[in-house]
């Protein structure tokens, strides 16, 4: 079973995703004990494209996305609550730069070449989202992808050319191709849809109708 879930780094709700798919796996393995595992990929989705790769002051993009810091507390006070349910204690106000995704992205994908895509997602969500990372610097992506696996020097390396940009530009443009419009989104089987950060349960019958279809299928 594949699992393709198209999001972005600094997607609040992508990493409650996240948790939601863990929690759902854990109970599919436990259910399935012989079966092998769904195999889970991770593709690109920029939420600010427009966004220089320097990135912008998070006081300014807040206040220009949600109108001023009042209405984002109250947007934010929904997901720090939903992110308490899943086990993310946010800390939004302790985040300084908004930035472009590109680079995070090349990263989930240099990482899936070593078979290491999610413990790079992992680090990136919790970089931002708990550490407050600069996910604009090179330097501190490269620390970040060394914590996930990566070899460091060889990060550094990569940052520093515009290796698989345009493939994750074209990530982008096929995922508003086929109508994503927010993130998360969960793909199953290339055949089962499901936008937002779905409970445990949902997910977990969406993969049961797609094992059952392909168990049913003539052989």
């Amino acid at each position: 079973m594949q699992i393709d879930v198209i999001s972005d780094v600094v997607c609040p709700w992508c990493f409650i995703g996240k948790r939601n798919l863990e929690a759902a796996l854990a109970t599919w393995r436990e259910q399935h004990p012989h079966e092998e595992a769904p195999q889970v990929n991770w593709l690109p989705f920029q939420l600010n494209p427009g966004l220089p790769e320097s990135g912008m002051p998070r006081a300014q993009y807040v206040a220009d996305k949600f109108g001023g810091p009042e209405r984002a507390k109250e947007i934010y006070a929904r997901v720090s609550k939903a992110g308490a349910t899943a086990g993310i204690a946010f800390n939004f106000d302790g985040i300084v730069r908004q930035p472009n995704t590109i680079n995070p992205h090349r990263l989930i994908h240099l990482a899936g070449e070593e078979d290491k895509q999610d413990a790079m997602v992992e680090a990136l969500f919790h970089g931002y989202f708990l550490d407050q990372a600069d996910l604009t610097s090179n330097d501190t992506l490269a620390d970040i992808a060394a914590a996930a696996g990566l070899d460091r020097e060889k990060v550094t390396a990569y940052l520093a050319t515009d290796q698989d940009k345009p493939l994750i530009e074209n990530g982008d443009h096929r995922a508003r191709t086929i109508g994503v419009q927010g993130v998360p989104f969960f793909i199953v089987n290339q055949r089962y849809a499901l936008s937002g950060a779905q409970p445990p349960e949902v997910l977990l019958d969406v993969m049961q109708k797609a094992s059952e279809e392909v168990a049913a299928a003539p052989q």
